[in-house]
């Protein structure tokens, strides 16, 4: 899969963040994005290959995979990374918004077309309430379908076409589970950055208001 459209994204999107909103973009490029497509892609490459089941009952391996794997933790984290960067749009296509519309009226109407006020303040913490929520979803959906953030080395089935319970054998569990746990702090941090965000851009609208309102006031 191509990820260039995820890259330009980002980077589109990086022009018109604040000082925290770059850091976030920084973290989901270089330590999830690169990650992903340079490292933990290649591991979970031949999972279903590479599991392994004490007996050779057709079948057996394929309906104990798909138990104990319901969704591939890669596949589940290259949804979750699309997910939390598509929110981004919103605010690339309100700037497209301000700038088709000068063109409309053929005269300046904005101070900055990237500048955070107004319609465009509203957008921005739309996406960042979008993408913390994506965040936790996720985070959720990963310890509720495998028990947990980890990755044991040994699981016992018991479904059929198995004729007893067998012994599976899930390959590279300790390096599967240092990954699992480096997704989990990055989406945690992810999480603080955008709340942090999300505080500061109501902190200074909300004191920008009341300045306005106290200038207004002693005038």
């Amino acid at each position: 899969m191509s990820w260039g459209f995820l890259r330009d994204l980002l980077s589109g999107v990086n022009k018109y963040s604040t000082g925290i909103g770059r850091i976030w973009v920084a973290v989901v490029f270089i330590f999830r994005l690169l990650v992903y497509i340079a490292v933990a892609e290649n591991i979970w490459k031949y999972e279903l290959d590479e599991f392994e089941c004490n007996v050779k009952q057709p079948g057996c391996e394929n309906v104990c995979f798909d138990h104990f794997f319901p969704v591939s933790h890669i596949r589940l984290w290259a949804l979750q990374l699309i997910m939390v960067s598509t929110p981004s749009l919103l605010v690339v296509f309100h700037v497209a918004y301000r700038e088709n519309r000068e063109k409309h009226h053929n005269r300046k109407l904005y101070k900055s077309l990237g500048e955070i006020d107004g319609g465009l303040l509203c957008t921005y913490l739309i996406s960042l309430v979008l993408k913390t929520g994506f965040e936790i979803v996720f985070l959720f959906l990963f310890y509720k379908l495998y028990n947990g953030f980890k990755v044991p080395r040994l699981v016992k089935c018991d479904i059929r076409p198995c004729p007893n319970t067998v012994d599976c054998y899930i390959s590279k569990p300790t390096e599967k589970m240092i990954f699992l746990y480096f997704l989990v702090a990055t989406s945690g941090l992810c999480i603080v950055l955008n709340l942090s965000e999300l505080s500061y851009l109501i902190f200074k609208y909300s004191i920008k208001c009341y300045l306005k309102s106290y200038v207004k006031k002693h005038q």
